[in-house]
């Protein structure tokens, strides 16, 4: 880099925003991802030792997957390159690595190629990297924030070292926030700032382990906040309020945290908890998720997990879903909050659930036999004269409306496939079926 290349960036960094200022230059400086990067873990002795290898940085927006990046660019001594999925393809990505091995070569420097958002890549530049990866031409460092099972190859992610970053705790956001009042360089520090220490606590709460969604609302609240008469910027929890508007939920409707979220829904309802029920509810309802894939759901838990234990459920569940349809949101999250509820609370059965799969199953692998010839259709002229529904006993001329008969085919009669729990009315079903069964 030549002297006008230095000031150039320089003055790039002088007007870029809050968040890329901040950046740590050396892994002292990093906040956060203790897990990984604390004194004597993994990542942080390689980083100390300079014995990088292949990495796949996966977490959130915000949690320091590019800090740490530059961290290590400014800690190696090998050759540090920057692509990112969206703007460069497979002609940059051939420029790096055809000077990757003319240094490795020529000068025995290793080149550390980091990829931002690599996710973006498709199948065929991934494939690309394959080679330089395995021969160690290049040092992959890719940063994603959707998950890397499902959208980074295989042969590249068994190639890599894998960390997760986890969203940064309040005390992490607050250190960075109070940073970046008192860093002289590249902060506030030569701004008269006067942040009531509420302020710090709602932006970093608010935040929700985003710092650069805490930065932004930051840089945001500074500039367009009048000095007073003494000339100081005041940032009062008004003021700190008004930046942000709404907090910022990571919920991707196509993403990991969808499917996280609606995970631990469902398994809330499945657990009789309400709380942690209508709290994941919340989060879906704020994120701007569809009510009516909500209220399918809710449908589905009803029957699944819910069953004959309380049948009322599926009525609930379906009539609320056809109310979110008919009454539209905002109105409808209290209709879904209603019905998500009342699957928590209700005693719980997965007894029809595991009687479909079985039963589904041995459909598969055994001899399912033929229809009984007494159950067999009769209503077609010449029916009888083929045997069916001779000897069918109706159940409505026997006492109790029951008669003991052949149900099953031949090849599965002692198989059970519905095994009636003890739980709220499915209790009485499985007194019914065990007194049906000792009559002779």
């Amino acid at each position: 880099m030549d002297m006008f290349e230095l000031q150039a960036e320089k003055n790039l960094l002088k007007d870029a925003p809050l968040a890329e200022r901040l950046k740590p230059e050396k892994l002292d400086d990093y906040v956060g991802q203790e897990h990984i990067l604390s004194k004597g873990k993994l990542l942080w002795r390689a980083i100390k030792a300079d014995k990088i290898t292949s990495l796949i940085l996966y977490g959130p927006p915000g949690t320091g997957k590019t800090s740490l990046a530059k961290v290590i660019a400014n800690t190696t001594k090998s050759n540090f390159v920057r692509l990112n999925a969206v703007t460069d393809g497979l002609k940059e990505l051939r420029e790096v690595v055809a000077t990757a091995k003319n240094d490795l070569g020529m000068y025995d420097t290793k080149t550390i190629l980091f990829i931002d958002e690599i996710h973006r890549f498709n199948k065929a530049q991934q494939d690309a990297l394959l080679p330089y990866v395995e021969k160690g031409t290049i040092v992959l460092i890719g940063a994603t924030t959707e998950n890397p099972y499902f959208e980074v190859n295989n042969a590249l992610i068994s190639r890599s070292m894998l960390f997760k970053l986890e969203p940064l705790e309040e005390k992490h956001i607050q250190k960075i926030i109070t940073r970046a009042l008192e860093d002289k360089k590249v902060g506030f520090g030569n701004t008269n700032i006067c942040m009531e220490n509420d302020s710090i606590s709602y932006l970093a709460n608010m935040a929700n382990g985003d710092a650069r969604c805490a930065l932004n609302a930051l840089e945001l609240s500074v500039l367009t906040t009048d000095k007073d008469e003494l000339g100081v910027i005041n940032i009062t929890l008004a003021v700190m309020v008004e930046c942000l508007q709404k907090k910022h939920i990571k919920y991707d409707k196509n993403r990991d945290e969808h499917y996280d979220v609606i995970s631990a829904f469902i398994k809330s309802m499945r657990g009789s908890d309400p709380d942690a029920t209508i709290h994941y509810l919340s989060r879906m309802i704020y994120a701007g998720e569809d009510p009516k894939f909500i209220a399918r759901r809710i449908v589905i838990a009803a029957s699944e997990d819910v069953g004959n234990a309380d049948p009322i459920a599926l009525l609930v569940a379906n009539n609320a879903a056809q109310a979110v349809q008919f009454v539209g949101m905002p109105e409808a999250r209290i209709i879904l909050s209603q019905a998500a509820i009342y699957i928590a609370c209700a005693p719980k059965s997965n007894a029809s659930y595991m009687a479909i799969n079985k039963a589904l199953k041995d459909l598969e692998t055994k001899n399912i036999g033929s229809v009984p010839p007494h159950l067999r259709d009769q209503s077609y002229s010449g029916a009888k004269k083929l045997g069916h529904g001779v000897g069918y006993l109706y159940p409505h001329d026997y006492e109790g409306n029951y008669v003991k008969q052949q149900y099953l085919p031949d090849e599965l009669v002692g198989t059970s496939y519905y095994e009636a729990g003890n739980n709220g009315y499915e209790k009485k079903i499985k007194d019914r079926l065990k007194e049906h069964s000792n009559k002779k």
